[in-house]
């Protein structure tokens, strides 16, 4: 992942630091920040779902990313969990005009996670980067509701959001799973009831683990057939 600690100025990496500190100190309500040691241009926030949103009870992770020409240029944001709104897009890319055409140096990192939590609370469609979702503020809310909250119980509940210790290292794009490729994590889910040699038909350790496995099966393909639907 590319820093932009070496091409912005000494002074105004002094100016950043303060104000990250000064973040993870006293965060604004409901936002958490996970300042980097090793890259004070990355700034890695959760913000909690606002109440009576179809994101409440949620948890967002999403990144700042200072650029070289900080602060002249304000910095890009992005969403690291998933979720359908109408100025998020596919690969969590934010659009609202403090981090556009409203941007200015003085505003500073507070006001910028301050004006994308209310984004979650007043969507804008005229500016859309989810069209579907826009369309849907517009036309049926009820239907953009229910779609945004099943996207935030299945993406930003369960501690999917980050706030239980430190965010996952961000990137564009889906995150995989820890152990998702570990054959050691493999070998002990398939060696958790292994079949016993010289027994006539399975035994009742075996019957209870296919049981428990095709519940499991089902409540993923129930899943899927949710997500095809999105």
């Amino acid at each position: 992942m590319n820093s932009n600690v070496e091409n912005l100025p000494p002074q105004v990496l002094r100016l950043v630091y303060k104000e990250v500190s000064a973040l993870a100190a006293d965060p604004p309500e409901g936002i958490k920040i996970y300042p980097s040691e090793e890259d004070i241009t990355e700034l890695l926030t959760a913000i909690e779902g606002p109440e009576g949103t179809p994101f409440a009870g949620g948890v967002f992770r999403m990144r700042l990313v200072l650029g070289k020409d900080f602060p002249a240029v304000p910095p890009k944001g992005y969403f690291l969990t998933k979720i359908f709104h109408p100025n998020v897009g596919h690969k969590g890319e934010i659009c609202v005009n403090v981090l556009k055409k409203d941007w200015r140096a003085e505003l500073g990192l507070r006001h910028v996670l301050l004006t994308i939590k209310c984004l979650l609370i007043h969507p804008n469609p005229e500016s859309a980067l989810n069209e579907e979702a826009g369309r849907l503020l517009l036309e049926d809310y009820a239907e953009y509701a229910s779609r945004a909250r099943l996207l935030t119980e299945i993406h930003a509940m369960g501690g999917n959001g980050g706030t239980s210790g430190n965010p996952q290292d961000p990137a564009d794009g889906p995150q995989p799973k820890k152990h998702a490729g570990d054959p050691n994590k493999r070998a002990v889910g398939a060696g958790a009831a292994p079949a016993i040699p010289g027994v006539n038909g399975a035994n009742s350790s075996s019957i209870n683990t296919s049981s428990s496995n095709n519940t499991v099966t089902k409540k993923k393909t129930d899943k899927k057939r949710a997500l095809r639907r999105l």
